[in-house]
């Protein structure tokens, strides 16, 4: 080999090498911001559509997709425990589970309302739509935390998977949904063949959303929700993704904007998880 094509291929190592290096930095970086008690833990991904029909049903498949992008570029490992399709297109709500060293620590920064503006594939007018989805994280909690769950507030019941097959479920009647009386949280697994498995998993949707449940009320007895805390609600969106007239993606929480639409929605969220660790130090 010439001593050109030597130097060009080492040239080339050493860049990939650094590369690898800034990522890991950047990594490190992120993670030395987490201060949350359960930042280190597993994360419970879920996303219902709002108003909208169809239109909302496909934003809710684009935000899927967005995530599922981006656990893919961290390493992070998905399961899609819950998935119901919408009526002709998209997705009426989906439950995912995140796992990786500090997944819930990521995402936690993406709780709330989603808003997309753009001129709608389904209107034959080609006129502008406004579409919203609703997010929730919560931490994968482990068994060293103890939630009090009465057996007589639950509600449980069996049913016959009805998602898109495939890679998102397995048709089959093992399906579990559990009702907690006293809240009206909801849960429901379908992801697994086993019934038991499905029940073990929606036990531990069910522990996830009253413990965050606890700590909002606690939080309120005491000193009332501030910015992120609020009650999720439409017209309080966290961010919005505009493709029309102009294309841009802005936290509303930290102003941070981002140009390339099409970068986001392909799962490059870290900037705005940067910019909202260093907003909430």
């Amino acid at each position: 080999m010439a001593l050109e094509e030597e130097d060009a291929e080492a040239t080339k190592e050493v860049a990939g090498t650094l590369e690898k290096l800034e990522t890991r930095v950047d990594d490190f970086e992120l993670e030395c911001m987490f201060s949350g008690e359960h930042d280190e833990n597993n994360a419970l991904l879920t996303i219902h559509a709002g108003a909208g029909g169809t239109e909302a049903q496909d934003w809710v498949d684009m935000l899927l997709r967005m995530y599922l992008r981006w656990a893919e570029e961290k390493g992070f490992k998905t399961d899609i425990l819950d998935y119901l399709p919408g009526d002709e297109a998209g997705i009426k709500g989906v439950t995912v589970l995140v796992k990786g060293h500090y997944a819930y620590g990521y995402l936690r920064s993406e709780m709330g309302i989603h808003r997309l503006v753009r001129i709608s594939p389904f209107d034959a007018g080609g006129r502008r739509h406004t579409s919203f989805a609703s997010v929730f994280i919560f931490p994968e909690l482990d068994d060293t935390i103890d939630i009090d769950i009465n057996e007589k507030d639950l509600r449980i019941d069996t049913y016959r998977a009805s998602g898109a097959g495939g890679q998102h479920v397995n048709k089959t009647s093992s399906a579990v949904r559990i009702t907690h009386l006293p809240s009206g949280i909801v849960v429901q697994c379908q992801n697994e063949r086993s019934q038991h498995r499905n029940k073990d998993m929606a036990f531990k949707m069910l522990r996830a959303r009253l413990y965050e449940r606890g700590k909002e009320l606690q939080a309120k007895e005491q000193e009332g929700l501030h910015g992120e805390k609020k009650e999720i609600g439409w017209g309080s969106q966290i961010r919005s993704y505009v493709l029309q007239p102009y294309r841009m993606v802005k936290d509303h929480r930290t102003n941070c904007e981002i140009g390339n639409v099409d970068g986001v929605l392909n799962g490059n969220l870290e900037p705005f998880i940067k910019a909202y660790l260093l907003w909430q130090r």
